[in-house]
């Protein structure tokens, strides 16, 4: 590379069940990389089989950064990973190896490359009112609230999306403007790497599909005890819950209202299929509306070395 160029980065993005995982270790295989994971779940220790983290092989074959950081009480947001991204990004490439950004948190990697200096910080009596409310009212009422007094946010979300609702209600009374807004006139940030974005998506969206419920089934029936046991585990700490970031993961939500005896076993194989399902729904969309990004079917059989060949002329250019 030319010491004038900014060092390389590979984003390997794609909904869930893609095959990210293989393609970052295809890469590392031929290529001496380190993973830094695009994942608001794998962040979380303890969490390990609903998250479909890296295995401890492949964990020891490929450093993996930002995975196991935090444990589950406590929240990770997407500018603490683009502080955290920044700093790994810039330590690999300083250590000669290819930083390879791997996951499918689509909020991240936006914030990566755009930065979202512009909203304010969470406030705890500002959301204590704001969950209040919720309570009180509905989410559906919180919904119609957002819609009053900021349509174009209101519009991309649905009336059931507790989180984003909130925090979007939350901005307005920290800033007193809709946050539609404030991200229209936030201030481009130019990143201190080159960045290529590499996007695994289905040319048949079905199979993918197949995927996620094979691998859902998977989990619920590993002969440990599975995605199950794990929950027990959790709840059984007596200080999480499902108001908290991480117990609304994919997956774990389901699980827990079936432990609370919410539904029946083929119940919550449904809903958390369904669930994930709409989560890739969610993440091919965000996809969608980056331009830039390099397309690979990511149920061509040699997906991975599709990308590993991306990475490579990249990295010639360079």
């Amino acid at each position: 590379m030319n010491p004038t160029q900014k060092p390389l980065a590979i984003a390997i993005m794609g909904p869930t069940a893609s095959g990210k995982t293989a393609a970052a270790m295809e890469i590392a295989r031929h290529i001496p990389a380190e993973v830094i994971s695009v994942d608001s779940a794998l962040v979380y220790r303890g969490m390990d089989i609903g998250t479909a983290k890296p295995t401890p092989a492949e964990r020891a074959e490929v450093p993996h950064h930002l995975i196991d950081i935090l444990d589950p009480l406590d929240a990770y947001s997407a500018m603490q990973f683009r502080e955290d991204a920044l700093r790994l990004v810039a330590d690999i490439a300083l250590r000669g190896k290819l930083p390879l950004l791997v996951g499918g948190t689509m909020l991240y990697f936006k914030v990566l490359r755009e930065g979202l200096d512009v909203l304010p910080q969470a406030d705890p009596e500002v959301r204590a009112r704001l969950d209040a409310d919720a309570a009180r009212i509905g989410m559906p009422a919180m919904h119609a609230r957002l819609a009053t007094l900021d349509p174009a946010t209101a519009e991309r979300l649905k009336p059931n999306d507790a989180q984003r609702i909130q925090r979007a209600l939350e901005i307005i009374e920290l800033t007193g403007r809709p946050m539609s807004a404030l991200l229209a006139k936030a201030p481009k940030t130019e990143l201190p790497f080159q960045l290529l974005p590499l996007s695994l998506e289905p040319s048949d969206r079905s199979v993918l599909h197949a995927r996620i419920a094979a691998r859902f089934d998977a989990m619920l029936n590993a002969p440990d005890g599975g995605l199950l046991k794990e929950v027990r585990a959790l709840r059984a700490r007596g200080d999480l819950h499902l108001g908290l970031p991480s117990m609304r993961c994919v997956g774990y939500r389901q699980a827990w209202e079936y432990l609370d005896g919410a539904y029946d076993m083929s119940d919550l194989r449904e809903k958390g299929i369904a669930a994930t399902r709409q989560l890739a729904k969610r993440q091919l969309t965000w996809l969608r509306a980056m331009q830039d990004r390099i397309v690979v079917d990511c149920i061509a059989p040699d997906a991975a070395e599709q990308v590993l060949r991306h990475v490579r002329r990249a990295l010639r250019r360079d």
